[in-house]
């Protein structure tokens, strides 16, 4: 399997190398990013679940601040802004908005390189079909100066060294698109959850009485 492997990859022509750099690379982005939403959502579930949302839920709203403030996870600092308005007496609205401010901050952090690697896979694509059309010029340009006896055998192995290049390049593309996918669907998750503590908050203080008694 392994000698067939190298076989395949050393028979594509040169550019099966930069189509493994860009597979490699995804593969890089891949595992950082599965490895840090993982972490930010565990983060997200410790801090919310067993610090933020029981002070809430007992109308202690200056200690689910301070737990906020203490916390380093993504969703103390959403939950944090919006607290804080309410500790100032800020109307749901203000609250909101101070939310979504904080949501956009976090945002960046947690898409950040994924989209490179739908880029990465459309570049392997295209990589593919490069090297198999400058392997095809290649291969006729060979075959237009051989022997008329040998054309038809020639020609059929040098378009099947050439088509190495496009079946790689797929190869590759497909499994990025798919951790793009996955990857995608993971932040996707972890902003649903902001948004759903931010209306659990909302929830909570829409009662004006609250607020004050908040103050």
């Amino acid at each position: 399997m392994l000698e067939t492997t190298v076989r395949f990859f050393q028979e594509g022509g040169p550019f099966m190398y930069p189509i493994a750099l860009v597979l490699a690379i995804g593969l890089a982005i891949t595992l950082e990013r599965f490895f840090y939403l993982t972490s930010v959502r565990r983060r997200n579930r410790l801090a919310f679940e067993k610090g933020i949302l029981p002070l809430l839920q007992k109308r202690d709203y200056q200690r689910a601040m301070k737990a906020a403030t203490n916390s380093n996870s993504a969703i103390a600092a959403i939950m944090g802004a919006g607290i804080g308005r309410l500790l100032n007496n800020s109307r749901r609205e203000d609250i909101e908005y101070a939310m979504e401010e904080g949501l956009m901050e976090v945002l960046p952090r947690l898409e950040k390189r994924t989209q490179y690697l739908a880029t990465l896979a459309n570049i392997a694509t295209l990589l593919g079909l490069l090297g198999t059309i400058i392997g095809l010029i290649a291969a006729f340009t060979a075959v237009a100066a051989a022997d008329p006896s040998q054309k038809a055998s020639l020609l059929s192995e040098s378009i099947s060294v050439a088509m190495n290049t496009t079946a790689f390049g797929l190869m590759s593309a497909i499994p990025l698109l798919m951790f793009h996918a996955i990857l995608q669907t993971r932040t996707n998750e972890i902003v649903d959850s902001f948004e759903m503590a931010g209306v659990k908050l909302l929830n909570m203080v829409s009662d004006p009485g609250q607020q004050r008694a908040a103050a």
